[in-house]
């Protein structure tokens, strides 16, 4: 995925965490694992988009 990809992904994933935790909040949540899930998807798509950034830069 491109780095435009990911930004867009990332941006997704915040939403629907963001969605979630408001979910959990109102106890509507059915899936809690799904916000770890999620969780782990931002921090993956973070950590790509750093290793990218270092590289471009070395």
């Amino acid at each position: 995925m491109s780095n435009a990809e990911l930004q867009e992904r990332l941006d997704q994933d915040r939403q629907e965490l963001f969605n979630l935790r408001f979910q959990a909040a109102t106890q509507q949540i059915g899936n809690v694992r799904r916000m770890r899930e999620v969780k782990k998807n931002i921090a993956r798509i973070l950590t790509i988009l750093a290793e990218r950034g270092l590289r471009e830069v070395a």
